[in-house]
């Protein structure tokens, strides 16, 4: 392992050999870091965090710091990073509070540009892109390949499915179905994330599907539980297809947001 002599390792860090600390860094105790993650000058890493391997935290970048709420008394809890992700200039990652489970979790191959803030007890998936300045509340789920528009914004308690894309400068205040595009004031379902499902090997028979679905969900006036029963009852409804329907279900039934939680 390289560790720049003006860092500040705390001597129970675990530092796995292949990791590379830079100048003027922060470790904290109860830290684990995984082979060949680099942090870049004034980064730093406090709480119990953990790390995969081959991370990048740019400088700035603050990993494990304590929750921003009133309701934290100082107990344990965590942060969880994957490997492969890359954490911009100045993003923060705040650690999980009692309330939400103790842990605030990001999967792997994430992109987090610079500015953005991840607060305590959300969970991430894998291959999340968040462009400059976004801003999530405390206990909101973020799906696989989910992409964020520059200062996109999330409510506390909101979840966003997988494949979807929210605009930039969006304040999502309900639950954001998958594969769909939200944006706008207010945010509504726009459109289908047709660029984002090609990009990712979706087969275009349920990109077709998918586009029908947003037409009859989302666009056409009438009543949304009448139109998903249409779609289930007009024949074969892939899986992606099973999972858009489930999720509006659940937030049409106000299964959504803080009634998720256990």
């Amino acid at each position: 392992m390289k560790i720049h002599p003006s860092a500040v390792v705390h001597p129970s860090a675990e530092i796995s050999d292949g990791a590379e600390i830079g100048p003027f860094c922060y470790i904290g105790p109860k830290v684990k870091i995984g082979s060949g993650t680099r942090l870049l000058h004034g980064a730093s890493v406090m709480g119990c965090t953990t790390m995969g391997e081959d991370n990048l935290l740019y400088p700035g970048a603050i990993v494990g710091g304590e929750p921003q709420d009133k309701k934290f008394q100082g107990e344990e809890s965590w942060v969880h990073l994957g490997s492969r992700n890359i954490l911009r200039e100045h993003v923060t990652i705040n650690r999980g509070t009692e309330f939400g489970g103790g842990v605030t979790r990001l999967g792997d191959d994430c992109l987090l540009m610079a500015g953005c803030h991840i607060a305590h007890d959300c969970i991430l998936g894998n291959h999340v892109t968040m462009a400059s300045a976004c801003l999530l509340g405390g206990h909101v789920v973020v799906g696989d390949h989910v992409g964020f528009g520059g200062m996109g914004a999330a409510h506390h308690f909101t979840s966003i499915g997988r494949f979807a894309f929210i605009g930039g400068m969006t304040r999502v205040f309900s639950d954001a179905p998958p594969f769909m595009i939200t944006e706008g004031h207010p945010a509504r379902v726009r459109g289908l994330n047709r660029v984002g499902l090609r990009r990712n090997g979706i087969p275009e028979e349920t990109v077709t599907w998918l586009k029908e679905a947003f037409r009859a969900i989302f666009h056409d006036k009438g009543m949304k539980e009448e139109a998903m029963q249409r779609l289930r009852d007009d024949g074969t409804v892939p899986p992606e297809g099973d999972e858009l329907l489930n999720f509006v279900g659940r937030s049409i039934n106000g299964k959504q947001g803080r009634a998720l939680q256990p």
